[in-house]
């Protein structure tokens, strides 16, 4: 990236402004509120129990941005918009609107951190910590679910006989593994709050009989045996050095011989400036975690190896989230 005029970096600097309208409406729910027929101000501020001015100011920003449709003193949800913000439409992408918005509280904080060198204490949305997690396996969804099959395609063995997704969250990759590989079985693995959310998913799409689900902290609790193949899928960054180490040693315990791991996730250049996404999101892990990061296939390799792997190999490249690699069982 590069600036060079002063007029840039501050247009780069008031990037904040909109995103943080969007979290507004996103937390507070306006667009599932104007979703069935116009409202005004009034009307809406009783509803949210909102100072109606405060509210009114909110609205016409959304108006502005394409979001509402303001007519007199009625607003509605944009029709070009809206199957981008309503939960239960197919599109959706409102979770992530919502995860997004808890991550700006943090962004919010970064100097504090810094100095620090960790994240402070954890700030809830208006929707309370409960509704916060909802959001977030929600919003891997959305991110996953048009990216799982073909990067599936390109990444799988030739076969396998079971899968273990080691937080898996809704079971959005469960489902994805299942489909590629109609004979085998899987395992979903995470924490007892999230299993109800992979069992309604996996029950929707009709392959739960094929997917076992078992509650438990990949940090702490023993991994479920009987995989050839296990997924880790998004889970790394979160993790510091340490913390990746035994997870992997205990993905080894659990791994049938010969088998295969795969870690999708954001693999950085030596460098660590590049990928452009991935030194951000190096960020992101610094304001959320205590000890997250983006790592290098240099580091990954050598902490998998120091668990009994070999050959490992980065198998697909991506600048973002989607790089994968690929190790074996010793």
């Amino acid at each position: 990236m590069e600036l060079r005029t002063a007029d840039q970096l501050l247009e780069l600097m008031r990037g904040y402004q909109i995103p943080c309208v969007l979290a507004a409406a996103a937390d507070l729910d306006l667009f599932h509120l104007l979703a069935t027929a116009p409202q005004n101000a009034r009307m809406i501020a009783d509803r949210l129990s909102a100072n109606e001015s405060a509210i009114t100011v909110l609205l016409d920003a959304l108006s502005a941005i394409g979001m509402l449709v303001k007519s007199q003193d009625q607003y509605s949800l944009a029709p070009a918009v809206a199957p981008f913000l309503l939960d239960d439409a197919p599109q959706s992408v409102s979770a992530m609107l919502r995860h997004q918005a808890n991550c700006l509280r943090h962004w919010a904080r970064l100097p504090w951190i810094v100095q620090a060198g960790e994240s402070v204490e954890d700030d809830n949305s208006i929707r309370g910590p409960d509704a916060d997690q909802q959001s977030f396996i929600e919003a891997m969804h959305v991110v996953s679910k048009t990216v799982a099959k073909p990067l599936i395609a390109a990444v799988r063995p030739e076969s396998f006989q079971c899968v273990l997704d080691i937080g898996g969250g809704s079971g959005t990759w469960t489902a994805a593994w299942c489909k590629a590989e109609p004979a085998a079985r899987a395992i979903l693995f995470d924490l007892p709050d999230v299993i109800p959310m992979a069992q309604k998913r996996l029950d929707t799409l009709g392959i739960s009989q094929r997917v076992t689900l078992i509650p438990g902290d990949y940090h702490c609790d023993p991994l479920p045996r009987g995989a050839d193949l296990v997924w880790l899928s998004a889970i790394i960054h979160q993790n510091s050095p340490e913390q990746n180490r035994s997870l992997y040693h205990r993905i080894a315990a659990a791994l049938e011989p010969g088998g295969r791991l795969l870690i999708r996730d954001i693999v950085m250049e030596p460098s660590r400036t590049e990928p452009l996404a991935g030194a951000l999101f190096a960020v992101n892990m610094l304001v959320h975690t205590q000890g997250g990061n983006c790592y290098t296939l240099s580091e990954i390799r050598d902490d998998l190896e120091a668990a009994g792997f070999v050959q490992v190999a980065w198998t697909h490249r991506d600048e973002g989230m989607n790089s994968v690699v690929s190790a074996l069982r010793g």
